[in-house]
């Protein structure tokens, strides 16, 4: 699985959002960051609670120029039930990522084990959790990655980082 290099352009990634309209890195021009989100489907309870927080975190983002939207390995008709039942009403959903992307991006992979807590079946294959802050130049500038749903960063603390971060002209770290 190639790495991505903070300071180095991101791969190709190529997904359609609700309500159908075709993204990729760039279309946004954000004044300072994109902050993307992958997560693990509809059928994942903790991605429920985590996107709910991030749609309530949306106002902080978008004041500091900061644009966001949650991506997954989801078909269209499983990520608009997300956005409905999820109540996920601002927030920006990506659907159709591919396996070959996911692990392009560094995505841990993960097999369907059938029926979750949530009643939801597991696709057959499927994107576990990742975060990704984007410059408006498409080059990565942090990211988080967890090989199963826990142990995913705050919104809340990613604000405050994003405050630090842009007031002290904060590098991006970890490219040696």
């Amino acid at each position: 699985m190639p790495a991505m290099t903070p300071r180095q352009k991101v791969p190709a990634l190529n997904l359609k959002l609700l309500p159908e309209q075709a993204w990729q890195p760039g279309d946004d021009a954000p004044e300072h960051f994109s902050l993307l989100v992958a997560y693990r489907g509809l059928h994942c309870p903790i991605c429920k609670t985590y996107l709910q927080d991030l749609e309530r975190h949306l106002d902080g983002f978008y004041q500091l120029g900061v644009h966001a939207l949650a991506f997954s390995t989801d078909i269209h008709r499983r990520a608009e039930q997300a956005k409905a039942e999820w109540g996920l009403d601002n927030l920006r959903i990506g659907y159709g990522l591919s396996i070959a992307e996911a692990r392009a991006w560094g995505l841990y992979i993960s097999s369907g084990r059938g029926v979750t807590s949530m009643g939801v079946e597991e696709p057959a294959l499927f994107n576990e959790p990742g975060v990704f802050l984007l410059r408006p130049d498409q080059t990565l500038y942090a990211a988080t990655l967890s090989t199963m749903p826990f142990a995913r960063p705050h919104f809340r603390e990613i604000l405050g980082a994003l405050e630090f971060i842009i007031e002290k002209d904060y590098p991006a770290r970890g490219e040696a």
